[in-house]
């Protein structure tokens, strides 16, 4: 099975915090009913957007899953989870930001990954920051990279002590075991 990654933007003004509990026990069902399992949901602090990490057979189950559930998604890529497994990513270690980077065109995989073990030791530079995981889209469009940090400068330091461009910054929301907004699959 393959990882995907499921953007939504959430409705303007009725995003919060228990109605995005609601919907996930649905996307949940939804998603196994497709044999498929939601294991990472990170959500923007202002509930403005909601970035899902599924594991499934393709990308058309995620999408008829998030459908099902009304919560259309702006974008579904397959993604390759760099810096954790999928299990770490499940249990959701703390971050607090998310930064997205479009990748090059002409940066390959290879390129990406090579890249990524070079520059990832400059990441001490900037000790108050701590790098979790990457999500690179496998057509090689975009990456997101999360992050334990104090603030976003702290996060843009870190971004330019490995050279990496920054796209967008978007602060998380901090996580909730008991409802289901912790980045796993409870419920």
């Amino acid at each position: 099975m393959a990882l995907y990654l499921a953007e939504s933007v959430l409705e303007s003004g009725k995003g919060d915090r228990g109605q995005l509990e609601q919907r996930l026990i649905v996307i949940r069902r939804e998603a196994e009913a497709r044999s498929a399992r939601l294991l990472e949901v990170q959500v923007a602090a202002d509930y403005s957007k909601a970035y899902f990490i599924f594991e499934g057979e393709n990308e058309h189950t995620v999408q008829e899953a998030l459908e099902a559930a009304l919560t259309p998604a702006a974008l579904i890529k397959q993604v390759r989870l760099i810096g954790q497994t999928a299990e770490e990513a499940e249990e959701r270690v703390n971050t607090n930001y998310l930064v997205e980077w479009n990748l090059p065109s002409d940066l390959k995989m290879e390129q990406y990954l090579a890249r990524k073990r070079e520059k990832s030791v400059h990441y001490a530079e900037v000790p108050e920051v701590t790098f979790s995981r990457t999500y690179v889209c496998e057509d090689m469009t975009k990456c997101l990279c999360f992050y334990e940090a104090p603030d976003e400068e702290a996060v843009k330091r870190a971004r330019e002590a490995v050279s990496a461009p920054i796209d967008a910054i978007t602060e998380i929301a901090a996580p909730a075991r008991s409802t289901g907004l912790d980045g796993g699959a409870s419920q």
